[in-house]
């Protein structure tokens, strides 16, 4: 965590979200024992040491113990199935029958990842037995147990390596991240307030989807949630809340004291709604009429949206239901994720100039923030405080989720690099990102995934822990890589 986001983080305390669940069984071929005394205590302590690994992560562990038989995997198949975890880990210590790990994924109804992983890089032929050789032997049934899993029409993932190999640990962390996504999705609670931005289709989510692919629940809100909580807000409340901005962001010459307070205002009635209906993510929108009261609400939204998105929970402009979970997700590997389109070709620079305007991820800015004052809002009716901000220099990846005809969503990424350049000062979040070739042709790529206009920028290239998370997800990844295009001839 860098400074700033640190800092962030002692201003904005995050949303404690139920922990990641990581079920955890070991085992090896029980005729082995008697014949090799020595062989059992050599892969238990093994198992110990990937314990305490796993205690390490950013998850809680269900370490159900050492299986040697078919038996004992249904014990612990029942055990892994009451615990509801996000991913299931099964350890080949060594040689085991593929009978004794199908009843473990069958029964858990969980995703599976089968981890085998010898005591050193390789074995010391001189001076070893068949026992000594045995412990090294955990590659031996991988095959096995993925032809028994394709044919029972379970996905197959695997980790292959040594023990205290930090790159196979590296690829196993990706997995406990893409366990992450799962369990946040699957039990997450989105807000959804207003209506949809007349004329984005692209922007139309449907609900029952949201449920039904990744387990969420989608609460539609009225804007009227709000504004009885607005309503309820003290003066110290608000005086409060702008002090706290203030040592956030800096506040430029534009902005309006009214205009600031009334985003205050609205930042503790936000705060308010999404305590009362228990939000992880939201999206609004609402065209507004010469300055009613609801169009004064969506128009106040900016600063408390993005106080709250900083927090990790993303609450986000133009209805943007889909582009919300991308943010949750994003926030949940620790990758921010701020709300992004495209604004702009930069052909001398060969970058993509994407950003927003509306609520920022506060953890991942460059530099300060700033609270600048905007008279006019464009494509939105309404005034006020907006923020302007781009997104922390070096990798970043973008994240968006797209929706086909048949109705499945897809995770969508690309990776580029943020790099220094000329800025529009006008209260949004831009970033010059360069994505390894013609920014024409990128933007062309990305099209042609099904993404929508919106997507999360994501600090670091994280591709990889996505599309483990569409693995676990059961969904489509797609990704743009500019490198692997042919020549345009």
């Amino acid at each position: 965590m860098t400074d700033r986001s640190a800092a962030v983080a002692d201003l904005l305390p995050p949303k404690k979200h139920r922990p990641t669940r990581i079920g955890l069984v070991a085992g090896g071929l029980a005729a082995y024992w008697p014949q090799f005394p020595e062989l059992l205590p050599q892969l238990q302590e093994s198992s110990r040491y990937v314990t305490g690994r796993f205690t390490e992560l950013d998850a809680e562990t269900i370490d159900v113990g050492f299986v040697s038989d078919a038996q004992e995997a249904a014990v612990a198949a029942e055990k892994l199935r009451v615990a509801d975890c996000d991913l299931i880990v099964i350890f080949l210590t060594t040689y085991l029958t593929s009978s004794m790990v199908l009843p473990i994924a069958q029964r858990a109804k969980t995703p599976v990842l089968v981890i085998d992983l010898q005591p050193t890089e390789a074995m010391d032929h001189a001076n070893f037995d068949t026992g000594k050789w045995l412990a090294y032997c955990g590659q031996c049934p991988v095959p096995e147990v993925a032809n028994v899993f394709k044919r029972a029409g379970i996905p197959f993932r695997s980790v292959s390596g040594h023990l205290k190999q930090e790159s196979a640990w590296a690829r196993i962390t990706q997995w406990v991240h893409a366990a992450a996504v799962r369990g946040v999705l699957r039990n997450a609670r989105h807000g959804l307030m207003g209506h949809l931005y007349p004329g984005m289709l692209d922007v139309s989510t449907d609900l029952t989807l949201v449920s039904t692919q990744f387990g969420s629940h989608v609460e539609v809100l009225e804007f009227d949630d709000l504004r009885v909580r607005v309503d309820e807000v003290t003066d110290a409340q608000v005086a409060d809340r702008k002090e706290l901005a203030r040592r956030l962001f800096t506040i430029d010459d534009s902005v309006n004291d009214d205009d600031f307070s009334w985003g205050a205002k609205v930042s503790v009635g936000l705060d308010r709604l999404v305590e009362d209906f228990d939000l992880d993510s939201a999206a609004y929108y609402h065209r507004g009429l010469q300055g009613e009261q609801h169009e004064r609400l969506g128009a106040g939204m900016i600063l408390g949206s993005s106080l709250l998105t900083a927090r990790g929970i993303p609450f986000v402009g133009e209805y943007e239901l889909r582009t919300s979970l991308a943010m949750l997700a994003a926030h949940t590997i620790g990758a921010g994720g701020s709300f992004t389109e495209i604004q702009a070709l930069n052909f001398f620079d060969d970058v993509v100039e994407m950003g927003h305007d509306g609520p920022a991820h506060l953890q991942v800015s460059e530099r300060d923030p700033l609270l600048r004052g905007l008279g006019i809002y464009h494509g939105k009716r309404g005034y006020g405080v907006s923020v302007e901000f781009d997104v922390k220099q070096g990798p970043v990846t973008t994240f968006g989720i797209g929706q086909d005809a048949d109705g499945s969503y897809s995770f969508i990424t690309s990776e580029g690099v943020v790099k220094p350049g000329p800025l529009l000062e006008i209260g949004n979040t831009t970033s010059r990102v360069d994505f390894g070739g013609d920014p024409g042709e990128w933007v062309d790529e990305w099209s042609q995934t099904g993404i929508g206009h919106h997507w999360a920028l994501c600090v670091g290239h994280r591709a990889a822990d996505i599309r483990a998370a569409a693995s676990l997800l059961g969904i489509e990844h797609r990704h743009v890589d500019m490198r692997a295009l042919p020549a345009w001839r």
